[in-house]
């Protein structure tokens, strides 16, 4: 790679090119093939998938809103596998990353349309799983608890200096949803006590994932897809897991 190139990868991310959706920083897909065209040209990379697999397909009949009449809703899975390959404007090969995704489509009404979602989505994200390994400005530094702080500063490959100890940023755990521990009941308590906030997060996340289930009449499907997709049931679930159960519905009333 030229020099510009890799002093500009090793530049902190852009706040203009992050998203947040319900507390989680993310890239969309097509910034990060524009960014790939402006660090290494038309010509400079190519993306291969290598593998698009349907992995779930189910319809299944509902009751349209305030009405007798019925339609079928379609839930699909796809994983993909992709190749990113980086290149020199000659051609020559600088470095290749795999990577694999699922993606979903969640009541959809129209077969087509779901299949055609849950491709993209999988295709999508495998992409950008392939160009984090490119570094901050394809969204590395997001994993440390969304900073947009660069986090790998220097590289020894291209510069003889390395990252001091001081200079580090502190490495935060990626967020993973966790499935809360049962605990006995409380002895009653005399008089009512105020829910911690934490608690009162995950009501709300809960209860903004139901609202929005029943406006787009999938209430009655949205526990067995909950488990479907997390592996436990609803009660169990996490601010992080109804979050994210939230944007997949709204991004399939959307679509």
């Amino acid at each position: 790679m030229t020099e510009q190139q890799v002093s500009f990868l090793l530049q902190p991310i852009s706040g203009n090119r992050v998203r947040n959706l319900r507390g989680m920083s993310h890239l969309e897909a097509w910034d990060v093939r524009r960014q790939l065209i402006r660090i290494f040209g038309f010509e400079g990379f190519t993306v291969e998938t290598l593998s698009l697999d349907l992995v779930h397909e189910r319809g299944e009949e509902r009751k349209k809103k305030n009405s007798n009449d019925t339609y079928t809703a379609w839930t699909i899975v796809y994983r993909a596998q992709v190749r990113l390959t980086i290149k020199t404007t000659s051609g020559e090969v600088i470095a290749t990353f795999e990577d694999a995704a699922a993606g979903d489509a969640v009541n959809q009404p129209s077969v087509g349309d779901a299949h055609d979602l849950a491709m993209k989505t999988a295709l999508s994200q495998a992409l950008k799983r392939c160009a984090v390994n490119l570094g901050d400005q394809f969204g590395l530094s997001l994993y440390n608890d969304g900073s947009r702080d660069a986090v790998v500063m220097r590289s020894l490959a291209y510069m003889g200096e390395p990252v001091r100890e001081s200079e580090d940023t502190p490495v935060q755990p990626e967020p993973r949803p966790q499935v809360p521990a049962a605990v006995p009941d409380p002895e009653p308590a005399p008089a009512p006590q105020q829910a911690p906030p934490q608690a009162d997060e995950r009501q709300a996340a809960l209860e903004e994932m139901q609202a929005l289930a029943a406006s787009i009449n999938f209430a009655d499907g949205l526990a067995a897809q909950f488990q479907t997709t997390f592996g436990h049931p609803i009660e169990q679930g996490t601010v992080a897991e109804f979050r994210e159960a939230t944007a997949l519905m709204r991004g399939s009333a959307a679509a």
